[in-house]
């Protein structure tokens, strides 16, 4: 019987692979050689390096574990767990899986992947913890042991490294099974750990139950990797980052190559589908986190938690970086507190204490704004029941927002090729304002040098005096103006795309009146110079006001949020528009916007 692997290579013939090199000759990898099977006695106050968080309590670390797969390859994962796992004790597990590194390895660190290590101390980490996963030396004083995997193909794991999909999940499966039935382990299984982390979580609760997993804590990830990672919009998105990403891997065998499987396949088809994760099945408790400052799993985490099929679900959203939050303390402790429910059965009150949603609105104060952030004011649900959707009509004669419909059309053109013009509306609210939820444009729009336009929309928060202003995603030690422009430390507002020619695609059983869901299945020309109309959501934001700051809405032919980090630049490659693009509005082109106001 074909393997996992070997049926998705027979139906889809045309999957790309990138050779990887080595974890020993990659330049760039952090590698501290391989120790099948060794076992480490880390004491009560053992230091990684030199300022790095103590032990806490004695712990034993097992290094490459090799775990079984059922089509007989085996990954390799590191073990923590308290010492006193090594008598009678049995303690919860909590694995952290993704193809970055298991302790300490891979390319991605804290120190080079934000301005000013991503607001950490260097006494905040033991230096042990799997890039975006819980630290070993914080969880095994809370009594849980923590198992830093490398997924297939990564490291010296075996097989080739595959994004998501139903591989990844039967992986997750053979895991959960292995570790479960260790003699340390209680039984009871658990996940955690940010983006890739996160996305592994879902996709396996989508498509697999096992009775040892008890919980799950996907601190932001995503669903849908075409509509949000490489397509967003129908068209080809962050190109930098993909191929970032790609250049971090090493391995003994190759990476699915999914920037060029977009090339091939640029339309939503069959191999997207068979990546998506469908939310709907996940039948597990979950603690989900989310945040208005990530250009990744913004939307992502906020649809999980919406469709998520158990009743058992609550979401955090917060105001900070997701890397930065995943080590505060306070985080922490609250985490320890659904684990200690779910995979512990200790009955300490979580439900009847933890709001189904926690809620954060920007208030983007590290700018000079005058409003501070609301930080996790307890909510009944997402989207808020009491939200008001109200529209805005954009003017070109003013270049503002106006609540009345201009009675004379006019238009506004701004340069679509490039990485620098657009056309702006502004409107300064009067009195103190909240806005939380799914904003949408609806636009009347037309190009007469091309086909084809790719249209980006972006809402910018603005100070009384007009100016635009930066969100900061975690403490800095300077102003914000200095901080270098990374996405990952500034966030500049919620943003939303789409190639127009798509337009013909929409999916009316997913979409709403607010929320346009687009299936990306096929595309229609534009004539040169005709008028079309597009609605376009932009993925979920919260922000709140003081009188006389306002918002900004910004449309463009380009992503106008910063680059990630610093090794990833804005690429004109990634801008296929060609010459001008007219936004028509007043009269019969009610072009709009409209918020969800609070």
């Amino acid at each position: 019987m074909a393997t996992t692997s070997e049926k998705l290579q027979q139906q889809f013939p045309d999957l790309k692979w990138k050779k990887l090199p080595s974890p020993e000759a990659h330049p760039n990898y952090t590698w501290h050689g391989f120790e099948p099977n060794s076992k480490l006695l880390l004491e009560k106050g053992h230091t990684r390096w030199a300022g790095t968080l103590p032990f806490p309590v004695d712990t034993i670390l097992e290094r490459d574990v090799a775990v079984p797969m059922r089509d007989g390859i085996k990954i390799y994962a590191d073990i923590f767990r308290p010492a006193n796992t090594d008598g009678d004790e049995k303690v919860p597990a909590v694995i952290a899986f993704s193809p970055y590194g298991k302790t300490g390895t891979g390319v991605p660190n804290y120190d080079i992947m934000g301005p000013h290590r991503i607001g950490l101390k260097l006494e905040d980490t033991s230096g042990y913890e799997k890039f975006e996963g819980p630290d070993p030396a914080t969880w095994a004083q809370f009594g849980y042991a923590i198992i830093n995997v490398d997924a297939r193909g990564a490291g010296k794991s075996e097989g080739n490294v595959v994004f998501y999909g139903p591989q990844e999940a039967e992986d997750v499966y053979d895991i959960i099974d292995y570790i479960s039935k260790q003699p340390w382990c209680s039984g009871s299984v658990g996940m955690a750990g940010n983006s890739w982390l996160a996305i592994s979580q879902i996709n396996f609760a989508s498509r697999h139950e096992h009775p040892a997993l008890k919980a799950l804590a996907p601190w932001e990830g995503r669903h849908d990797v075409y509509r949000d990672t490489l397509g967003r919009g129908g068209r080809r998105h962050n190109p930098g980052l993909h191929r970032f990403l790609l250049s971090g891997f090493a391995g003994a065998n190759s990476v699915e190559n999914m920037p060029e499987m977009f090339a091939e396949r640029p339309l939503f088809d069959d191999y997207w589908e068979s990546k998506y994760i469908h939310t709907e099945n996940i039948n597990v408790p979950i603690y989900l986190l989310g945040s208005f400052s990530s250009q990744l799993h913004t939307r992502g985490s906020f649809h999980t938690f919406r469709t998520a099929k158990t009743s058992q679900k609550w979401l955090r959203v917060h105001r900070y970086q997701e890397w930065y939050d995943l080590y505060r303390p306070e985080a922490n402790a609250d985490l320890k507190k659904f684990y200690d429910r779910f995979l512990k059965g200790i009955q300490n009150g979580w439900e009847e204490d933890t709001p189904p949603v926690r809620l954060s609105l920007l208030g983007f104060e590290a700018d000079g704004s005058l409003t501070k952030s609301i930080e996790e004011r307890p909510e009944k649900e997402w989207p808020l029941a009491r939200q008001q959707l109200k529209t805005l009509y954009l003017d070109s004669a003013s270049k503002e927002l106006v609540w009345n419909k201009p009675a004379s059309e006019d238009s506004i053109t701004h340069l679509a090729e490039g990485l620098t013009d657009s056309s702006n509306f502004v409107i300064h609210f009067e009195q103190h304002t909240e806005i939380a939820g799914y904003a949408k444009v609806k636009l009347w729009i037309s190009c007469e040098e091309h086909d084809d336009l790719d249209v980006a929309v972006q809402i910018r928060k603005i100070s009384t005096d007009g100016r635009l202003l930066e969100h900061l995603n975690y403490p800095c030690p300077l102003p914000v103006s200095e901080v270098r422009n990374d996405n990952i430390a500034k966030c500049l507002g919620p943003q939303g795309f789409l190639r127009a020619s798509h337009r013909v695609t929409k999916d009316d059983k997913l979409s709403t009146a607010q929320e346009v869901v687009y299936k990306h299945d096929r595309r229609e020309p534009i004539p040169l110079g005709e008028v079309v109309v597009l609605e376009i959501t932009l993925w979920p934001m919260g922000m709140v006001f003081a009188p006389g700051e306002g918002i900004m809405l910004r449309v463009a032919g380009y992503d106008m949020c910063y680059p990630d980090t610093d090794r990833i630049k804005p690429a004109y490659d990634n801008n296929e528009n060609v010459g001008h693009h007219t936004i028509h509005t007043g009269g019969k082109y009610d072009s709009q916007l409209i918020l969800p106001f609070i």
